[in-house]
């Protein structure tokens, strides 16, 4: 197996996969480059009677009426613009389109596209630059246009 940079960068997918939307998120993860190999480290299944650990959901008075949340795909480091200096990608005020780039979430080395779920016009960002992240948490939110 060669070190090409899309052989890593697979496996860090097949990760996310893995790992997305579960309600017990991994506790450790290796991915090995060099002749594949990932490790994924479970740890304990909560118990039933105990709920499941979420992301912190956006509180109840911080969140306008009729607002849809962005989420982080993957559990790293959020970069509200492309590079440090660069104008971010979208600010408070700005319309969005479904699918369009609005953050990225540096996961492992991995810059990760955070692209807007649905069409609207930015009402509050969540997160400071370069601040950790959870899976599924909040980042930016978005209001009907």
């Amino acid at each position: 197996m060669s070190d090409d940079p899309a052989v890593l960068a697979e496996l860090s997918r097949v990760v996310g996969e893995m790992t997305r939307g579960v309600a017990h998120p991994p506790r450790r993860i290796d991915i090995a480059f060099g002749a594949a190999r990932i490790e994924v480290d479970w740890g304990e299944r909560p118990a039933d009677d105990r709920p499941a650990v979420r992301p912190a959901a956006v509180e109840e008075e911080d969140r306008e009426p009729g607002t849809h949340e962005v989420c982080a795909p993957v559990v790293g480091t959020f970069y509200a613009a492309p590079e440090p200096g660069a104008a971010p990608f979208v600010a408070v005020g700005d319309v969005v389109e479904a699918g369009q780039q609005v953050a990225i979430v540096e996961a492992m080395k991995l810059m990760n596209a955070v692209e807007a779920t649905a069409p609207g016009r930015v009402v509050r960002v969540l997160v400071p630059d370069c601040r950790p992240v959870e899976y599924g948490q909040p980042l930016l939110l978005l209001e009907p246009v």
